[in-house]
């Protein structure tokens, strides 16, 4: 048996014994690990620093090395997310469309976790932390597949919450990584219908047409992201060119930074001087 067929097979033991778990015990243990991420954010750090130190001898730019690195204050980000999870209404167990039928029988539509998520994603190690908790707190076990250019931080990141898992009595395997980061990890991958209910490619548009044009397994399509600005003609013009500053500088490297803009002519003749100039310092 190799790595990939003993994941798949720990995943949906794992899924049947998070599948049991009621609101407050999903809740506790979310809370949990949270809690352990930011105590253990030194360890986090140090193997994050490692593929950071790597990924920018090999060249990479300098918004993918953005997207890479993780500090304290994103290691708080990281946390924060998880408690925003905690706070959110399960929703698992909810009944809705019940209808009797005409021999007594009612019959009723009632959310259920889909099983085994499988999650490949590219650079940004923090995914991990927060594709492990949306999934977790609906009830699901999940494989995760990250790039290899954070493959040291998301190995960290993964031991941290199983540890933490673990610590509370809860099956570890509910969270697995898989260290292959060839393409044919991937492909074998979109292929496990046995053991994968549902995957979810994140990143270019690359990745994911060709997970969407090649698994056999159900896949869930993202977009690959185009944020617009838009300046109008009443516009404030020193207003939108600070916007549009921060929007495109504060951080290049997220999936919220502007990529395009939108100006009416009307405003452009005043419009795109002012935007240029105050991107140009940048």
């Amino acid at each position: 048996m190799d790595e990939l067929e003993s994941i798949g097979i720990k995943a949906k033991e794992a899924s049947r014994w998070i599948g049991s778990l009621g609101t407050n015990e999903k809740n506790a243990i979310l809370k949990h690990v949270a809690m352990q991420i930011k105590d253990n954010a030194e360890y986090i750090i140090s193997e994050n620093n490692k593929d950071y130190d790597i990924a920018k001898a090999n060249g990479m730019s300098p918004a993918m090395l953005d997207r890479l690195q993780l500090t304290m204050k994103r290691i708080d980000g990281m946390t924060e997310g998880l408690l925003q999870v905690v706070d959110l209404e399960d929703p698992i167990g909810e009944v809705t469309s019940m209808k009797r039928r005409p021999n007594g029988l009612q019959i009723g539509q009632m959310t259920v976790p889909l099983g085994v998520i499988a999650i490949i994603y590219e650079s940004r190690p923090n995914v991990t932390a927060d594709a492990f908790g949306l999934c977790f707190k609906a009830g699901n076990a999940v494989i995760l597949r990250g790039g290899s250019d954070s493959i040291l931080s998301n190995k960290a990141i993964v031991k941290v919450i199983r540890d933490a898992i673990e610590s509370m009595g809860g099956c570890a395997d509910t969270i697995q990584l898989i260290t292959d980061t060839t393409h044919e990890s991937v492909n074998r991958l979109m292929k496990m219908n046995d053991y994968v209910d549902v995957i979810i490619p994140r990143g270019g548009a690359g990745l994911i047409k060709n997970v969407v044009n090649n698994s056999t397994v159900p896949v869930i399509e993202t977009g690959t992201g185009n944020c617009h600005i838009y300046v109008d003609q009443s516009a404030d013009i020193d207003m939108a060119a600070n916007i549009i500053n921060n929007a495109k500088t504060q951080r290049i490297g997220v999936c919220n930074a502007c990529e395009s803009l939108v100006i009416h002519s009307a405003a452009a003749p005043v419009a795109i001087p002012a935007i240029a100039d105050i991107l140009s310092k940048k």
